[in-house]
């Protein structure tokens, strides 16, 4: 008998009908003998309809109202499915954030989960029910209601896996898997049987939504299997693996990932010292901005010229911030709003000098212009014109997946 944890989100949970079917689906696993504890999201738009409802009377809600407000959307859907359940003759429970031990810090909207106490979900699966858990949602330590922010279910649902040593953390979506790259812009994306963590990882931080980045870096951290599958039509879909699971290869290239709206920054003519750069940085960490790429050039006159990425919709505000820092007020900073981020993603890349030559001759071959390039264990990144990209992932894809089949 093995312990799944199946996590359904809001597309899979967003009518009567599908609850229904997402019950059928936990009933397969109870027919085959194993345990199952179901993590659910709120229905499709229940949230937004929450969030709409909230800015009605307050342009500014209070984030500790708004977590006890929008929190009541997986508190419906849990206890349908379970009254479903039941009603098919399946012993079920629902359980919210503090019934399932779900502790967190006390940052509203955005809270971090930093313990769970798995004893009341051990007590319902040992009287043979289903337990099926709000997503999202968990409570701080003085016993406020918190959210855990975007991808808050499936983070739900890899540490609940975690807690309880689960065989595997299964997250049902409207895909049926992680493909290789963006199947809207490449046709002949293949879907992924496999895929290491980190890889994953990477995948998720550039832009690819099938996993918020938050639950995979969970699933690294409790070294939880993860399996990506469709409710609507399940199968086999895509197991991510844990570093201990995953073989070793020479050449593993997973997938091509991109962010479409990137911005550079060029800082030239900067006094050749060290707390420059920290400086930088500092400025636009204080202000939340993602910095993806830096790069660093020295003259020969002992002046230095940066490069810096940061998402296009930040690109204002950086620009304002740093226009204040007196270190670089005689330096020359301009700025361009139309690259885009494209990387490419597997397990021992950097140290392949072929595929590290292949990659940047598929450029070359394109005609098409790097401003920057970073690469580090499994990640080739480059910034190339937007215009290009569409281009530069087909060209890629069909070089390091397609040459493979």
């Amino acid at each position: 008998m093995a312990l799944f944890v199946q996590k359904f989100g809001g597309t899979s949970v967003g009518s009567i009908e599908r609850i229904e079917a997402v019950a059928d689906i936990i009933i397969r696993q109870r027919q085959l003998g194993h345990q199952v504890v179901a993590v659910v999201s709120a229905m499709s738009g229940e949230t937004n309809r929450l969030l709409a409802l909230a800015h009605q009377v307050d342009d500014v809600p209070s984030t500790r109202e708004l977590d006890v407000l929008v929190s009541t959307g997986e508190q419906v859907t849990a206890s349908l499915l379970s009254m479903v359940l039941i009603r098919k003759g399946y012993p079920a429970v629902s359980l919210l954030g503090d019934q399932l031990g779900m502790q967190t810090d006390n940052l509203y909207t955005k809270a971090r989960i930093t313990h769970i106490d798995d004893k009341r979900i051990r007590q319902e699966l040992r009287h043979g029910r289903i337990v099926i858990a709000a997503g999202f949602q968990g409570r701080d330590s003085e016993g406020n209601i918190t959210t855990l922010g975007r991808g808050g279910s499936d983070t739900s649902a890899v540490a609940i896996a975690g807690a309880i040593n689960a065989d595997e953390c299964q997250i049902f979506t409207d895909v049926d898997g992680v493909y290789s790259t963006d199947p809207r812009v490449e046709k002949n994306a293949r879907r992924l049987d496999t895929i290491g963590v980190k890889a994953m990882l990477e995948m998720a931080s550039m832009g690819a939504k099938v996993l918020h980045i938050r639950s995979v870096e969970a699933a690294a951290h409790y070294k939880v299997p993860l399996r990506v599958l469709s409710s609507f039509n399940p199968d086999q879909g895509t197991l991510v693996l844990t570093d201990e699971d995953e073989p070793m290869q020479s050449q593993n290239v997973s997938g091509i990932a991109f962010k479409r709206e990137q911005a550079l920054i060029s800082i030239n003519g900067c006094d050749a010292h060290p707390i420059i750069l920290a400086d930088i940085l500092d400025i636009l960490a204080q202000k939340a901005i993602e910095v993806d790429v830096i790069n660093q050039v020295y003259q020969n006159c002992g002046k230095v010229d940066y490069a810096i990425s940061v998402p296009s919709l930040e690109l204002r505000q950086a620009l304002t911030a740093l226009s204040k820092n007196s270190a670089i007020s005689g330096a020359q900073m301009t700025s361009r709003d139309d690259l885009a981020m494209l990387s490419l993603v597997g397990t021992g890349i950097k140290t392949n000098a072929s595929i590290v030559s292949q990659f940047f001759r598929v450029f070359a071959d394109e005609n098409i212009d790097v401003f920057i390039a970073s690469s580090s264990e499994i990640k080739l990144s480059v910034l190339i014109e937007r215009q290009f990209l569409e281009l530069a992932v087909r060209a890629l894809h069909a070089t390091f997946i397609m040459a493979d089949e």
